[in-house]
């Protein structure tokens, strides 16, 4: 049988760093070949370079679409026709890259309906238990509802208690750190909630037999990122969000709907568009500029329910 995909992600990263690819976009290639991977083997279905069908991939892409959002199943779309192209040159596969029998999936641009706090409520009250698990998931929750980050960038964080150099955890100041591409720090700001919860599952995370992982979010089971460290992925974060969503009765929960949430909900109650864009991580206001736009629009359709003209 032919290398597993997972044996071949350390050569993949090395041909990246060597073309200058940045760490975010390493990361998110990596994440999409992992995220294949685990659909493949809970599936009962061979993982291995040789043996992905178009068919699995259309398989994948489809199971993308339902946990996660049309953008983020696009995105595996092409990260993945990246990685079995070099697979091809690299004459790992003799075939020919399945991507190319695949239809890329169609991105719809319809606008994303914020969640309402009640809904956050209801999130929140399904992963309310005291296993690790339960504190896990309650810590990313609170997490992305805080400051709505790139759900890459949440899996990407790293823990360590005794090398602060390798910790992106700085509960004291309230903040996440994320290494951005070229090196550049941005601090994800955290509130009193999220700071506690993400306490919370620390102590729970102390006691696992992998605590000893660089990574932050432990997985329940499965798939261990290169070099055998357990981890969480982008991939699984989304599906955990998808189950938590049906444990809740709230269809099409998703990380960028939790982005879209804050943003709105940030400008709603007031919040500087500068100052948002500090908070989310964008590095012009071009992204915090369509979310006051967007904020206007529900103003305005608001104003048309509520018009105070109107009642006289």
């Amino acid at each position: 049988m032919s290398p597993t995909l997972l044996e071949l992600l350390p050569s993949w990263e090395l041909s990246l760093q060597a073309g200058h690819k940045s760490p975010g976009t390493i990361r998110s290639y990596l994440d999409s070949v992992r995220g294949l991977s685990a659909f493949l083997i809970d599936g009962g279905m061979r993982a291995d370079v040789e043996g992905v069908s178009p068919e699995e991939i259309r398989a994948f892409l489809a199971r993308s679409l339902e946990v996660s959002s049309p953008g983020n199943a696009h995105k595996h779309f092409r990260n993945l026709r990246v990685f079995f192209g070099w697979l091809v040159a690299e004459g790992e596969r003799a075939e020919g890259s399945p991507l190319a029998e695949v239809e890329p999936p169609k991105v719809d641009r319809k606008p994303v309906r914020p969640l309402t706090e009640q809904e956050q409520a209801r999130l929140l009250a399904v992963c309310a238990g005291d296993s690790w698990i339960d504190r896990r998931d309650t810590a990313i929750m609170r997490i992305l509802m805080d400051n709505g980050m790139r759900v890459s960038a949440l899996a990407g964080l790293r823990y360590s208690a005794s090398d602060p150099e390798a910790n992106d955890v700085w509960l004291g100041r309230h903040v996440l750190r994320i290494i951005l591409g070229g090196g550049d720090v941005y601090l994800a700001p955290l509130g009193r909630k999220s700071a506690a919860a993400v306490d919370r599952y620390l102590r729970a995370r102390t006691r696992l037999r992998h605590a000893s992982s660089p990574w932050l979010w432990l997985p329940e089971r499965g798939v261990t990122a290169h070099g055998g460290d357990r981890r969480l992925t982008a991939t699984g974060i989304q599906q955990m969000l998808h189950r938590r969503g049906e444990e809740a009765g709230i269809p099409g929960v998703f990380p960028h709907r939790f982005r879209h949430t804050m943003a709105s909900g940030y400008l709603r109650e007031g919040g500087d568009p500068l100052n948002l864009m500090r908070v989310g991580g964008w590095k012009t206001p071009v992204m915090a500029r369509h979310y006051a736009e967007t904020a206007g629009t529900e103003a305005l359709a608001e104003h048309a329910r509520l018009s105070p003209g109107d009642r006289i």
